[in-house]
């Protein structure tokens, strides 16, 4: 028998008290009234291209994980072992120039960028960027470079 690699995301509880998702509640509101007769989009689904209740920090780390390797191989595992191809790319630019230092994967979550440079290797944008020099953006939330608690104070705290 086969054995299947486990998958590069995680599904997370949707149905908890509180939660909320997407931009917010003004469509249902103009939903069936005279001026959305006008407006297409109130026609459309309320949901339409919404995905909730995936976690993909599994992936993020797995790429953070092949730095230095070719990049045809990384991505091939990598979408066997995912549900779509998108989030790969939230991550990982075509080139340098397009490239970014870091991406923001969650409200306080932040992970490296990477990229594919020309020899097909995949490499970080920025590889300076650590949890030690990077600075929090607000002193109210617990903030974390891949995976890893920064350990610089924001800069308005005063101890």
């Amino acid at each position: 028998m086969k054995h299947r690699k486990k998958p590069l995301y995680r599904s997370v509880n949707t149905r908890t008290r509180n939660v909320r998702h997407g931009s917010g509640s003004k469509s249902k509101w103009e939903r069936n009234t005279k001026a959305s007769a006008q407006n297409q989009s109130a026609q459309q689904s309320m949901h339409s291209g919404q995905r909730h209740g995936f976690d993909y920090t599994p992936l993020f780390k797995f790429l953070l994980s092949r730095v230095g390797k070719d990049w045809n191989d990384v991505h091939s595992e990598a979408v066997s072992r995912l549900d779509h191809e998108d989030p790969i790319h939230w991550m990982v630019a075509p080139n340098l120039s397009k490239g970014r230092r870091f991406f923001r994967a969650g409200e306080s979550s932040y992970f490296s960028g990477l990229y594919v440079d020309d020899s097909n290797i995949l490499a970080l944008v920025d590889p300076e960027i650590t949890p030690d020099t990077m600075q929090p953006y607000c002193s109210c939330c617990t903030h974390t470079l891949n995976g890893v608690l920064l350990s610089t104070p924001y800069p308005g705290d005063s101890i």
